[in-house]
């Protein structure tokens, strides 16, 4: 194995603590020989763990640290014949972030790592001190100060070193970047270090599996930093050189859903950009997705045009519709990242006079619900999510 940079093609080793390419601060992938994975078949996965470590041929070679991650549940819609729905909220700490973190852990602990620092919009700090927990490693984290009350009681719990910023995930991030060297953090930031990717593929490669050894027409992903639709896409690459999918096999087309209060890559794929431009003022009641200049943005881009997919912005208002619509329709209760993936569908579904319906009925779509709605409580009853009145002592829904 060994690491790839995403922009100018340099290679790396793998046997040390890396973050990105020094000549151009391009993202790195780990690369492996799939052409000795030969054996690596669909036929091979039968009985092995449930986890997302059944795929240990294409992630790295190191001993995991595993708190039970992946193989989540592909639920075929009650009210959408052709939808299916990726309940991630049933990973460890709730959401898949778990699936990153595992990985890039378990390559840490590997490599000697004594000390990680990262900011985060919520879901992955609490996940990375559950984690670290596991592993022995000191975690520094570092929150916008009105993240869900579940994170930080997360964070808290597991020992990690919490540090609560008034500001936005970049504020976060500069404050990481700029103690790291002094501190003797290793930066574990989104795709500032190669091995998230790495962890988050495995949805991809639970899809295919789960589908019988197929794959949908369209993912919808709810997306702020991006990670997810590079990983899966990562995994369709790796796919087709094991020989999983053909060259000549359509890919699903990949569609991103923002918050319309921070759509940065909404905006960059509607003006036809390579790349976004920070968005100011972020905000929106999805805390996932408030991340106003993604790191990954010039994958996601390309992705969005390779695959014929699309980038989309839902409505606060529509979250809380869909969040509610979910729980009453499917019986999932949905994270607002989640539900967001929920709203898109059903604007896709529209035409107008002007623009025909980006999907049909007919499509066979998959919807990634990213985390559980049990870590935003605080966030709902704040918000008065969904709307309740008492009657006769028994709050009910209007």
């Amino acid at each position: 194995m060994f690491l790839e940079c995403t922009k100018c093609g340099a290679h790396l080793r793998s046997n040390v603590p890396q973050n990105v390419c020094a000549k151009d601060s391009g993202i790195l992938f780990a690369r492996y020989d799939l052409k000795i994975k030969a054996k690596f078949t669909l036929g091979a996965l039968a009985g092995r763990e449930a986890n997302l470590w059944r795929y240990r041929e294409v992630l790295p070679e190191v001993n995991p640290v595993t708190l039970g991650e992946g193989f989540t549940p592909v639920l075929p819609s009650r009210e959408f014949p052709n939808v299916w729905i990726k309940d991630e909220g049933l990973n460890p700490t709730g959401s898949f972030k778990a699936r990153g973190i595992s990985v890039a852990i378990s390559v840490a602990k590997a490599l000697g790592v004594k000390k990680v620092a990262m900011p985060s919009a919520g879901n992955a700090g609490s996940a990375l001190a559950a984690y670290a927990a596991a592993a022995k490693i000191e975690a520094h984290i570092f929150m916008p100060q009105d993240v869900p009350l579940a994170n930080r009681i997360e964070c808290e719990m597991y020992g990690a070193h919490l540090t609560l910023v008034n500001g936005l995930i970049s504020d976060c991030a500069r404050m990481v970047s700029e103690r790291k060297d002094k501190e003797g953090w290793f930066d574990l930031s989104t795709f500032k270090e190669p091995y998230r990717v790495e962890g988050k593929k495995t949805m991809a490669y639970e899809l295919f599996e789960q589908l019988g050894g197929e794959l949908p027409d369209a993912i919808i992903f709810p997306s702020g930093g991006g990670v997810g639709v590079i990983a899966m896409w990562k995994a369709f690459d790796e796919m087709e050189e094991l020989g999983w999918l053909s060259k000549k096999a359509k890919r699903p087309r990949m569609i991103v859903v923002q918050a319309a209060g921070c759509a940065p890559i909404v905006e960059a794929w509607t003006e036809g950009k390579n790349a976004v431009d920070a968005w100011k003022n972020a905000c929106t009641v999805a805390a996932g997705l408030r991340v106003p200049k993604p790191y990954g943005d010039y994958l996601v881009l390309d992705i969005l045009n390779r695959s014929g997919g699309t980038a989309i912005a839902v409505t606060d208002d529509e979250i809380r519709n869909s969040i509610h619509h979910w729980a009453r329709q499917e019986g999932i209760f949905a994270a607002p990242e989640g539900a967001a993936s929920l709203a898109a569908y059903r604007k896709l579904l529209k035409s107008s006079e002007k623009t025909p319906a980006v999907l049909s009925e007919k499509d066979r779509v998959v919807l990634f619900n990213t985390g559980t709605g049990l870590k935003y409580l605080d966030v709902m009853e704040e918000r008065k999510l969904p709307p309740a009145r008492h009657i006769g002592g028994i709050i009910g829904p209007f």
